[in-house]
């Protein structure tokens, strides 16, 4: 591991310690880049220096005994599409909103900024995958087809264990009403994530919550949240939703990886 990858300092969870799988929900810090997007930006599709974000993408890669070319990322579109990454993809995003693998070496990673990062292990089996599940992708089945790409590969529902990374909580996540509409016309039992925001017509929507309920209806042995809300704590992660409000340009965007080893 390089000095520069050493100096980062990404959230783990016991779940996935247990599970002897390298991982790592990590933060806006320890990498190189400046002004709105300081310092760890990952962020491909951000309007960084190109070359600060592959900098730090190394950084991350090489935390996880790793190269760049070693990352399994997809170019994210809020959709229940996941994909099997035999290899590293070598700078390749193909669309799509999560990456499994059964192969060591190969990192799977999402990025985020509010969204809800997963990481999954079955260890027995040998399986690793990560997901990026924002609302749509929650509603639309993102946590169903990782973990269905998983079994596929030879990992059990029962054995999989899963973290939800850092994410917008339901304190920061005020929604229109209509919102909780679109939610209860697909699933029923999704009113409980949410509840009465500052205005009759507003409502604060629990994401990492949801998302947990999708780990549950999916299958999964063993789920929990890391419990950090991005919007909340600036100084540690990007924000999409705190970038809008106070007025920014742009944000950046964190990254959270799993490997086999």
């Amino acid at each position: 591991m390089s000095s520069s990858a050493s100096s980062l300092a990404p959230v783990t969870h016991p779940l996935l310690q247990r599970a002897g799988v390298r991982h790592g929900f990590f933060t806006r810090q320890g990498g190189v880049s400046t002004g709105l997007y300081e310092s760890l930006n990952t962020g491909v599709g951000s309007s960084d220096d190109p070359a600060a974000v592959a900098e730090n993408r190394r950084r991350v890669a090489a935390h996880l005994s790793g190269t760049a070319d070693d990352l399994a990322a997809c170019y994210q579109i809020h959709s229940a599409v996941a994909r099997v990454a035999e290899t590293g993809w070598r700078g390749e995003r193909p669309e799509g909103d999560a990456s499994v693998t059964a192969t060591s070496g190969v990192i799977c990673a999402v990025l985020t900024a509010d969204c809800a990062p997963v990481l999954l292990a079955d260890a027995q089996a040998g399986v690793v995958g990560a997901a990026h599940a924002g609302w749509k992708g929650a509603l639309g089945g993102i946590i169903h087809s990782t973990v269905a790409a998983m079994e596929a590969l030879g990992a059990s529902t029962g054995r999989i264990v899963a973290v939800v990374g850092p994410c917008i909580s339901q304190d920061s996540y005020e929604v229109g009403a209509d919102f909780q509409e679109r939610f209860g016309h697909h699933d029923e039992g999704s009113a409980r994530f949410f509840r009465l925001g500052g205005s009759p017509d507003k409502r604060l929507f629990d994401l990492p919550g949801f998302v947990l309920w999708r780990l549950e209806q999916a299958g999964v042995g063993e789920a929990a949240w890391t419990g950090e809300d991005t919007r909340a704590d600036a100084a540690r992660f990007f924000s999409n939703r705190r970038a809008f409000l106070n007025g920014e340009a742009d944000f950046g965007r964190q990254m959270s990886a799993i490997s086999l080893g």
